[in-house]
């Protein structure tokens, strides 16, 4: 299996394709909203299979918004987070599942200390997603430990990358960020959800 990777990276070589963008022709993606997308992105880069994880916005009408037009709350868009996977290690019905855990499906109002739209939970699905995420969806709320599933799945729309000081934010802050994500009693309330 080795020397047939070996060979495999040498052909790409020779066709001046690189290994990154070897393993993007056979990635899939999906897209998740779940309050901040610095504490997303942390928790979803650490799965066994992800390729990478990108912070920005999607759902909203404003072409290109940065930051301040997404939390002024007049453009519609939610912070997310663009998952690149590779579909021989992962499946999405693995990262729905995964997804569940990390957010308050119960609350629509935003998430944990961050309010507002911007914030809310929500699955932005392609027509062949959508019916495994609202299996997703119905299995999750059968888990729920308090309230009641109020998470929406969305028609996927234009991903917007956020700007360069969002991304990695807990890689390049992570005094920083572990600060916000205490503060924020994330972890806390997503344990009174889910139990554990």
């Amino acid at each position: 299996m080795r020397r047939l990777l070996t060979l495999l990276a040498a052909a790409f070589a020779l066709l001046g394709v690189s290994a990154s963008a070897a393993a993007t022709l056979k990635s899939e993606t999906a897209v998740f909203a779940g309050g901040c997308f610095w504490c997303m992105e942390h928790d979803m880069g650490g799965i066994p299979g992800v390729l990478k994880v990108e912070s920005g916005y999607t759902g909203g009408h404003v072409k290109n918004p940065t930051y301040r037009d997404v939390t002024s709350e007049k453009s519609g868009h939610y912070e997310s987070v663009r998952v690149t996977y590779d579909p021989a290690k992962l499946d999405y019905g693995f990262l729905l599942y995964r997804y569940w855990k990390l957010v308050d499906p119960t609350d629509d109002g935003g998430q944990f200390c961050d309010r507002g739209p911007s914030y809310r939970p929500a699955l932005f699905v392609t027509p062949a997603q959508r019916p495994i995420a609202e299996k997703s969806r119905d299995e999750a709320a059968k888990r729920l430990k308090t309230g009641t599933m109020k998470t929406e799945i969305l028609p996927l729309q234009t991903f917007y990358p956020a700007e360069e000081y969002h991304r990695d934010y807990a890689k390049r802050h992570s005094l920083d960020y572990t600060l916000y994500r205490t503060g924020c009693g994330r972890d806390a309330r997503l344990r009174q959800v889910w139990g554990g």
